[in-house]
């Protein structure tokens, strides 16, 4: 045998269920397909200053291992709870259909209005027969409040990008109970060294081979058979497939035999969801002090949301969340036109004076081979019991990865703990998350 456990994917489950298998005394090797570790978790700084291309966000840190970890690792923090498309708690600046920014009225009242359909979802969602969409749940609550007109419209498109940036889906294939998923206790953190230095923590003292597109996993009663593009084999006792739910549904990976009917059925009733995100350097700061800048209307279907990066990076940075149908259209324009297109919704809300961006960096999660999509959803007739259904073992194989975990999923947390499940599974017993502070044995 190569080792006792291969792993493959080196993002933060597969680091993660790596770590915690070494510290353990195993001999393990990850098979990473791409030509860096992190997955999902990317940190650039092509534009002068690291941004995250992936995840970006710790959401909520009570009780969350990674903000345990955080300095454990010596990872900087900054506080910045807008992440859970928040409608309020921190400065966002909203403009109306016209761009104009809206009044502070105006602005309460549209507030107001989502707390009111909010608090009328919770009931709506738990009575609704599956399966249900979101979208429905929410004109349900529309129809019984007999809001009509812009009224309606406003909370309608507010919700719908709600969807949009949560679960990368339209609100039309979400399931009702979709959002029930979201659950941020306490702030959100962001990183101004970026997430990567997660992957570089987890990834110390491992032996990880970089640019190893794994094909096939062949089990039998003795080991595991892991194959690779390039016809080379890695055999172990076991193995933690922690690639995402996209490559596991487009068949990139072939298991022989297959996998159980409970991971399959739970594969093929989840989605994957597109979330991308563009990110402008322009040569001063010209949009206020809000923390987000959300433009409302038609003009704001695929541009409604500006984040202000420059609270994490120290430069004047804007990023567009654009997510769902919207980051799927965006993928198929060349780069220039995306970023024609952020400045024209950009000039739409602050006048004509909005200069040209210094740089700018446009992310395809939809188009990259080794994630096709950002992170799972919960499509219309599936459960929330499906994501560890599909973390389910089948014999040699453990599944893990954001996708895998109920309790949080479309998360790097949850993507950490499901890492952990499939390492305590081998061992035998629970991993505690603190253990990965500790150095690997060289």
């Amino acid at each position: 045998m190569d080792a006792d456990v291969v792993v493959v994917g080196a993002g933060v489950s597969g680091l993660a269920a790596a770590r915690a298998l070494a510290l353990d005394g195993q001999r393990v090797v990850v098979l990473e397909a791409r030509d860096r570790i992190g997955g999902r978790t990317w940190t650039d700084d092509e534009i002068g200053v690291p941004v995250d291309l992936g995840a970006s966000w710790i959401h909520g840190v009570d009780g969350n291992p990674l903000w345990a970890l955080a300095p454990r690792f010596g990872i900087e923090t900054v506080e910045f709870t807008v992440g859970s498309f928040q409608f309020d708690g921190r400065p966002i600046a909203w403009h109306g259909p016209s761009g104009a920014p809206l009044s502070e009225a105006s602005a309460s009242a549209f507030v107001a209005d989502l707390h009111t359909v909010d608090a009328a979802l919770d009931t709506v969602v738990a009575h609704a027969p599956p399966p249900s969409t979101y979208a429905a749940a929410v004109d349900t609550v529309l129809r019984s409040l007999q809001w009509q007109g812009d009224r309606a419209a406003r909370v309608r498109e507010y919700m719908a990008h709600r969807s949009e940036d949560l679960c990368g889906a339209p609100v039309t294939v979400l399931d009702a109970r979709g959002l029930e998923e979201e659950h941020v206790p306490g702030d959100e953190v962001v990183f101004p060294g970026g997430y990567a230095q997660y992957a570089a923590a987890l990834a110390d003292g491992l032996e990880v081979r970089l640019s190893a597109v794994v094909r096939s996993v062949t089990q039998s009663t003795t080991g595991v058979v892991v194959g690779l593009a390039d016809g080379s084999t890695v055999t172990a006792d076991d193995v933690v497939v922690t690639v995402p739910l996209g490559v596991l549904q487009a068949g990139d990976v072939t298991f022989d035999p297959p996998l159980s009917e409970t991971v399959t059925g739970a594969m093929g009733r989840l989605g994957m969801g597109v979330y991308d995100k563009v990110f402008l350097r322009f040569p001063e700061r010209f949009w206020g002090g809000s923390w987000v800048v959300r433009q409302q209307g038609p003009a704001g279907v695929d541009w409604h949301s500006w984040y202000d990066m420059s609270r994490v990076t120290g430069a004047p940075v804007l990023a567009a969340l654009v997510g769902g149908t919207g980051a799927r259209r965006l993928e198929t324009l060349p780069d220039a036109m995306i970023v024609d297109e952020g400045i024209g919704g950009l000039r739409r809300m602050f006048g004509p004076s909005v200069p040209e961006p210094e740089a700018f960096r446009i992310t395809r999660w939809a188009d990259d081979p080794f994630a096709r999509g950002s992170y799972s959803y919960l499509h219309v007739g599936a459960s929330p019991d499906d994501h560890d259904r599909l973390g389910a073992p089948s014999g040699r194989v453990q599944l893990a990865g954001e996708a895998t975990w109920g309790d949080d999923p479309a998360t790097v947390h949850g993507a950490l703990l499901s890492g952990l499940r499939a390492a305590g599974r081998l061992l035998g017993t629970e991993v505690e998350p603190l253990s990965l502070a500790t150095p690997v044995p060289r």
